[in-house]
């Protein structure tokens, strides 16, 4: 079965290096390529691939837009192809097709191809696009209907399936989010209340503006200064508990403190 491809990315070398790796599949047939979200439209609609690479960052109409403007029901078999993984989380959260993080290696893309071929094989376009317009809503939305339960993290060129379960603490750095592990820390590019909204609220607790808790490593709670606690981990971790996160507390614990 011969599988009909359409590369959609603003930048030319991107294109070129998917051109490259779908080179040596003699079953993958590359029908066209897009620069540009609205020509990605134009371009599925009137060539009806069976498979599309989409690029997730592109200007006035990006990756999500495309999907938007075409609906589910005129959707092929997609993989994201992105740099920026707070995208690639959600994708993997409402479980679309596949995704690859840039820069990814030859072995990794052919196990995204392997996934596309079973899916055009099986015939399930249909199903395909239920789960890309779930993820449409998620993005519109800014959450998925279930807390979150794994986290896509990449570091040093590999990506880390992190469960929500594991993490100890969260604090907020710049533009991106350390999470703390054990003794480790891994960086995720987020925001503090993105990530809050998407956690399990009876799991997970904010306690200043700049750190977030799993509560069920906390130890103890010791009246501090100015109406503030210390929240003290198994670990040994001293945090801040900041007056005016109290009543997010009381509310969950049922109790006064």
């Amino acid at each position: 079965m011969m599988v009909r491809a359409l590369i959609v990315d603003d930048e030319p070398l991107a294109r070129q290096r998917l051109r490259t790796l779908l080179k040596g599949e003699t079953d993958i047939e590359v029908v066209g390529e897009c620069s540009d979200g609205h020509e990605a439209v134009a371009a599925v609609r009137e060539l009806r691939p069976d498979l599309l690479f989409l690029d997730v960052q592109m200007p006035v109409l990006d990756g999500f837009g495309v999907l938007e403007a075409l609906g589910p029901e005129q959707l092929p078999a997609v993989i994201f192809v992105t740099a920026y993984d707070l995208y690639a989380i959600r994708a993997f959260e409402v479980n679309a097709l596949d995704y690859l993080l840039k820069p990814f290696d030859r072995d990794r893309f052919r196990k995204a191809l392997l996934r596309a071929r079973e899916q055009i094989a099986k015939a399930t376009t249909s199903n395909s696009g239920e789960q890309m317009g779930a993820l449409l809503e998620e993005v519109q939305t800014g959450r998925s209907g279930r807390p979150l339960e794994r986290l896509v993290i990449k570091s040093g060129g590999r990506v880390f399936f992190l469960r929500a379960e594991e993490i100890d603490w969260i604090e907020a750095a710049g533009n991106y989010l350390r999470l703390h592990v054990g003794s480790d820390m891994h960086l995720l590019r987020d925001t503090m209340n993105n990530l809050e909204a998407r956690l399990h609220p009876d799991k997970f607790l904010r306690i200043h503006r700049s750190t977030m808790v799993n509560l069920e490593r906390v130890k103890e709670l010791q009246p501090w200064f100015h109406g503030d606690y210390k929240v003290i981990l198994l670990d040994g971790t001293e945090l801040t508990l900041s007056r005016s996160y109290r009543p997010k507390l009381k509310n969950l614990l049922g109790e006064s403190i």
